[in-house]
């Protein structure tokens, strides 16, 4: 795919949704922080209904290491690897007091350090809370940009340092949340919606046609 292609394919995505943002709910950036931590292989929806009660009662990390771990499973224990999550969450939550002031660190090697976070959700976070022009690679951008040719990879790692290479620099910021969305809405896995897409001409899908062509 080329550059004027690319260009055109955000410039649309950007017409469509001027200021994207993440679905997750949080107040601060630790609550995003744990939100992200939580949506590893959840949905957002179900997230967002633990969290809502989570960070009602628990909105810090000293709070969640009050809880431990058989507290916060209480409120998270119907997110998938909810045990697994709650152990790395109080973790987490222990080195940001001891380490950080129980604050989250705006640094990339410090956040990796965090149990339970790895280079999608520092990507996030970085991105998110903190405005660098990361691109987290989740299933969705995997697929919409291997689909579309925008950006060939065979590992998530590959995806995002080609996209970070192509996407043009005024687009970097916003490219994480318009592929999550298009992904989610539209360039769906199973059956992605064609006839509606508004970069419908500019993918290079081999089996585009056939979906457009489809009743």
């Amino acid at each position: 795919m080329n550059a004027n292609k690319r260009a055109e394919i955000f410039a649309r995505l950007r017409a469509a949704n001027p200021a994207p943002t993440t679905e997750l709910e949080y107040a601060t950036t630790f609550q995003l922080l744990v939100a992200v931590i939580l949506s590893a292989q959840a949905t957002d929806k179900s997230v967002n209904l633990a969290t809502r009660r989570l960070f009602a009662d628990a909105p810090t990390p000293q709070a969640i290491l009050a809880l431990g771990e058989e507290g916060l499973a209480e409120y998270i224990k119907r997110i998938g690897l909810f045990s697994t999550k709650a152990r790395n969450i109080v973790a987490t939550c222990r080195r940001l007091v001891e380490h950080h002031d129980g604050e989250v660190p705006n640094d990339r090697d410090a956040l990796d350090a965090l149990p339970g976070v790895g280079r999608k959700t520092a990507n996030v976070v970085l991105n998110t809370a903190f405005g660098e022009p990361t691109i987290a690679v989740d299933t969705h951008i995997f697929r919409v940009a291997n689909r579309t040719k925008l950006a060939i990879g065979k590992t998530p790692l590959a995806v995002e340092l080609k996209l970070l290479k192509s996407v043009p620099d005024n687009d970097k910021q916003n490219a994480h949340h318009w592929l999550i969305l298009h992904g989610r809405y539209t360039c769906k896995a199973r059956r992605p919606e064609c006839p509606r897409c508004v970069i419908a001409d500019l993918c290079e899908y081999e089996e585009k046609s056939l979906m457009v062509s489809a009743p």
